[in-house]
């Protein structure tokens, strides 16, 4: 790499997950931004590119496969990984076919969330 910093945006509505996942990616290297609606979301996604976005399924004011289907052109070269705290096969299918790179269920061990982003970053570069 460059030298630069991988940019990541972790959107979510609990700031607790929010605060977590923002020191364990800054303590790695990664420049953290976060959002706690899908609105906010789409607000920075707008004004920066991100190589990463982190989406929360739940948000409060739409949920995470409308956000990524909103968020399509803004985040088209970004890794996107969706979190939830809900899993179902169905949900599975359905993000991965509308544009997900990942799916991971809550609790997240911040091991297997920086190989998993390592990975796919890795597997992009190539």
């Amino acid at each position: 790499m460059s030298g630069q910093k991988e940019a990541v945006i972790v959107i979510d509505d609990d700031r607790f997950v929010l605060r977590t996942f923002s020191r364990i990616l800054a303590k790695c290297g990664y420049d953290v931004e976060t959002a706690e609606t899908g609105k906010e979301a789409l607000e920075k996604t707008s004004k920066r590119d991100y190589n990463v976005a982190l989406i929360d399924f739940r948000l409060p004011d739409m949920d995470g496969t409308e956000l990524l289907l909103k968020s399509k052109d803004k985040l088209h070269r970004a890794i996107k990984i969706m979190i939830t705290g809900l899993p179902s096969l169905d949900m599975e299918s359905k993000v991965l076919d509308i544009g997900a790179d990942a799916y991971l269920v809550k609790p997240i061990k911040p091991e297997e969330l920086i190989a998993l982003i390592e990975e796919k970053l890795k597997a992009k570069a190539s």
